[in-house]
């Protein structure tokens, strides 16, 4: 533990030298980010590779935009280039160096009545907080479960993205190449439930997650459709590719999981309500490879609903809730085909979330609780948080991961040894 101290003393001076010399940095048109360290202290044994912390890293990240003129109705709208790249050190495997390119594309606006943005991007819709029924976008739940900002909770794509505006109703659409999974539990920062170890496992799993082919026929394309009603906005949505979530076993005897080809078909509201705005959600999730249900190995089709409401109470204090249920179709053949032994998954799933927040001090001291709880699972996840902007470029925060459930094998439950107290310190420039 002295040796992760004195490393990270070391780079908290090498970042402080970075800050003496900003003034280079400035020089450059555009040039913004900021320079962070983190550090997450374990408060439960998970049987993973370190028993003291699950976080430490410092990380910094950069970010500009370039603008630049075209010919004829481009020479007017002109076109954008975005970077973001975040370059970073984990300390959790031994001070491995790593470079991830958030953004980087090309936006412009060919004609009046289009936009495209072509390249990596972080993509998101639907109106769910840390709820996600039609954002079929990867997720990375590794960094929200570690303590990471919440940016990173969203992982970027390789993507086509297309954004047509006639007179009835706008029109996105996204195109993905290739196939890119929601980051998860693996046993080695996180331990998760395993089936085939029968329990919680960490670096003990000897899994198998099997991906997806890089290939024309394994594309993935997402449409949004949705216009303004008054002050309220619907939306229709559709996509089809694959789950983010590898939900289905592809073979048991070399204990291989895989990512099983959806269909979803969704529609949600959002507007104004009682003085605060309120949000409805609807999803199907139609499995492709096993659409009646009856094949034990595969997760059945999904059916989802969510209502959030949030309302600002005045003297910087805001209050939201969400609920969602969910319903695993075609139940009784699922049932009917289970084997003795099988673990086997409910029918109903019903989570209820709450979100707290105050500000004090001229609003740079924020207060934060964001509780999960889920009554047909019993486990729920509470996550309280607080800020302090020191200054513009300043800022520390302090959080907490707190999961816990009766069952191993629930959401929540599974996480219930991945418990951690976290410290973020950040510079932005």
């Amino acid at each position: 533990m002295d040796k992760i101290r004195i490393e990270a003393a070391v780079m908290i001076l090498v970042a402080g030298i970075f800050f003496m010399t900003r003034e280079v940095w400035a020089a450059a048109p555009g040039l913004h980010g900021f320079a962070e360290v983190d550090y997450g202290v374990k408060a439960s044994d998970d049987h993973t590779k370190r028993d003291d912390f699950n976080l430490l890293e410092q990380r910094l990240q950069i970010k500009t935009t370039y603008f630049f003129e075209g010919d004829g109705y481009l020479a007017q709208k002109g076109s954008l280039v975005n970077f973001k790249g975040d370059f970073t050190v984990d300390e959790y495997f031994g001070g491995k160096t790593d470079f991830e390119l958030r953004e980087f594309n090309l936006s412009l606006t060919p004609y009046p009545f289009m936009d495209a943005k072509l390249g990596r991007q972080v993509l998101t819709w639907g109106t769910g907080d840390y709820l996600f029924i039609n954002d079929m976008f990867p997720k990375d739940y590794e960094s929200f479960y570690i303590g990471r900002e919440d940016e990173y909770l969203k992982k970027p794509s390789d993507a086509v993205k297309v954004s047509f505006y006639p007179a009835p109703v706008n029109i996105n659409f996204v195109m993905l190449p290739y196939f890119t999974p929601d980051t998860i539990a693996t046993g080695d920062r996180l331990s998760f439930f395993d089936s085939f170890q029968g329990g919680i496992a960490g670096v003990n799993s000897d899994r198998h997650i099997v991906s997806p082919p890089f290939q024309l026929s394994n594309a993935e394309y997402a449409l949004r459709l949705y216009r303004g009603i008054g002050s309220s906005e619907v939306a229709f949505y559709y996509f089809r590719g694959f789950d983010k979530m590898p939900g289905s076993y592809k073979d048991e005897t070399t204990r291989q999981l895989y990512y099983e080809r959806l269909d979803v078909y969704g529609a949600s509201l959002q507007g104004p309500l009682c003085s605060g705005i309120g949000n409805l959600e609807f999803g199907y999730s139609s499995s492709r490879e096993d659409s009646e249900g009856a094949d034990r190995l595969i997760e059945n089709s999904m059916l989802k609903t969510m209502a959030g409401y949030t309302k600002d109470l005045g003297n910087d204090f805001k209050a939201g809730f969400q609920y969602l249920y969910g319903q695993r179709l075609d139940y009784g053949n699922y049932i009917d085909n289970l084997l003795p032994g099988d673990f086997f998954r409910d029918e109903f799933h019903h989570v209820v979330t709450n979100r707290i927040t105050k500000l004090y001090k001229n609003q740079t001291v924020s207060v934060s609780l964001f509780t999960f709880y889920s009554p047909s699972d019993r486990d729920g996840y509470i996550r309280p948080l607080a800020g302090y902007d020191i200054t513009d470029q300043w800022k520390v925060t302090f959080g907490a991961n707190l999961p816990w459930g009766e069952d191993d094998l629930t959401e929540f439950g599974q996480m219930k040894k991945n418990k951690n107290v976290f410290f973020r310190a950040r510079y932005s420039f």
